[in-house]
């Protein structure tokens, strides 16, 4: 069974969220062969605050 984690700094509308599971689902079932109902998809959406790049806070100019 198929356990994929997004992790993202910001957020996504549930419209992204969607073809984003679509997208990999799909994926899955076709490279994989994994059935669609095998396949969990979650989503963890971190502020930018939380998120740091060459020493800086996203978001940092």
């Amino acid at each position: 069974m198929p356990y994929v984690n997004i992790r993202i700094a910001g957020f996504l509308s549930r419209e992204q969220k969607q073809k984003i599971a679509e997208e990999i689902t799909d994926t899955l079932e076709r490279i994989a062969h994994k059935p669609k109902s095998y396949t969990y998809i979650a989503f963890d959406e971190l502020p930018n605050e939380n998120w740091a790049i060459a020493g800086k806070l996203l978001g940092e100019e």
